[in-house]
């Protein structure tokens, strides 16, 4: 019996059947996140576009694996309490009906002769027998419900050792995809190393940046300070080719340079990113807007997902900062198209870099295998944005 086997244990009922509900529901997502995935990989015609789609849709198969184990504890919960239930009644009602059976058993081996020697005329005695076998029928009938019960409680230990079955069998899947993504990965990092020759620096300034902000807010804002620098500076027109003649030179400057072409400005962007989804399944530990212990409202959504959960991405983009960062854990920081931008936080592991370009789906990393807590913010020119309203 593996780790996860055993610490199974007994929820409460209503929280076992949440949790059965939603892991089905996240399942099912996941699976069709995989199989979608998985044909944009077949159909990618560049290498790079088809091993980050080829990443994403292993990951949603782990996201799957552990839907599917949180699913099989709900079963398996909620089998040992109707089992357990079952069984108090079962006691409650065994008891006077084992005493009454012994009584007619003594009453039915005692031969009639000895019974008319005992006090008591034998017009009793043929009356009581004749209530006992008139009884008899009707004890018969009141417990077949028992026999019922007791057949259920049969069935009910069978459901809870397929599902630890199914939990074992879960398990090793999970394991399987993990140390599959792992080697893809590390496929996708030996191969993009020769062409990242400005990753150094882009990591270098991301850490000053997050040594100048005071807070993740701060963080936040100045890295959408530098992009909407990056935007403005994007805009601008190219540089000018120097005319032939320097008499005609504002004649040429004039038909050489073109207008300036429009750009998904964050001024104007209203739409969030595309197929955007949540960067891992759990149980909400915190809506947006809810009220802190700080005393200040939540900016984001805050999860509770399974130990060492798999996280991912959660639109495509560009990673401007991962890394630890002062009591966050590790934290990731996606620039998404149109001046949007999202944060991930309360990783354990991260498996991307700044300049990564990801797609929505992509692994970033890891939960917490103690307590995990992941934080997602949504922002739109550095206002945060509920990013429930955006799920499909």
């Amino acid at each position: 019996m593996s780790a996860a086997q055993r610490d199974v244990g007994i929820m409460d009922p209503g929280e076992a059947q949440a949790q059965l509900e939603r892991a089905t529901r996240e399942s099912q997502r996941a699976q069709a996140r995989s199989a979608r995935l998985a044909r944009q990989a077949d159909a990618a015609s560049e290498a790079a576009e088809k091993t980050a789609r080829e990443a994403a849709s292993i990951a949603a198969q782990i996201q799957r694996a552990e839907a599917e184990i949180a699913a099989t504890r709900a079963r398996f919960s909620l089998a040992r309490t109707d089992r357990a239930a079952i069984a108090a009644r079962l006691a409650e009602r065994q008891q006077p009906l084992a005493r009454l059976t012994g009584a007619l058993q003594t009453a039915a081996r005692r031969p009639l002769a000895l019974s008319a020697l005992q006090p008591g005329s034998l017009k009793e005695l043929v009356y009581v027998r004749a209530v006992l076998d008139s009884a008899v029928p009707q004890i018969r009938a009141r417990t077949a419900a028992l026999r019922g019960d007791l057949d259920q409680v049969k069935r009910l230990e069978q459901s809870a050792a397929d599902a630890l079955e199914a939990l074992g069998q879960n398990e090793q899947t999970l394991q399987s995809r993990r140390e599959e993504l792992a080697e893809l990965e590390t496929r996708q990092r030996l191969a993009s190393r020769q062409a990242r020759g400005t990753a150094s620096r882009q990591a270098e300034r991301a850490l000053a940046l997050a040594e100048e902000a005071r807070d993740l807010d701060g963080l936040m804002s100045r890295i959408d300070d530098a992009a909407s620098l990056r935007a403005e500076l994007a805009s601008l027109p190219g540089p000018v080719m120097r005319p032939a003649s320097l008499g005609n030179g504002r004649a040429a400057i004039a038909s050489s340079t073109p207008d300036p072409a429009p750009s998904a400005s964050p001024t104007t962007a209203t739409a969030p990113p595309q197929d955007f989804q949540l960067p891992v399944q759990g149980r909400t530990l915190a809506g947006f807007g809810a009220l802190r212990e700080s005393g200040l409202r939540s900016t984001g959504l805050s999860l509770g997902p399974v130990p060492g959960a798999q996280i991912v991405a959660p639109a495509s983009g560009r990673v401007v900062f991962a890394g630890p960062y002062r009591g966050y854990g590790r934290i990731v920081i996606i620039e998404h198209a149109g001046g949007w931008t999202s944060l991930v936080t309360g990783l354990e592991r991260t498996t991307v870099e700044v300049g990564d370009s990801v797609i929505g789906g992509s692994p970033l990393g890891s939960a917490s295998r103690q307590d995990p807590s992941i934080t997602l913010e949504l922002r739109r020119e550095g206002e945060p944005v509920n990013p429930l309203q955006f799920l499909g």
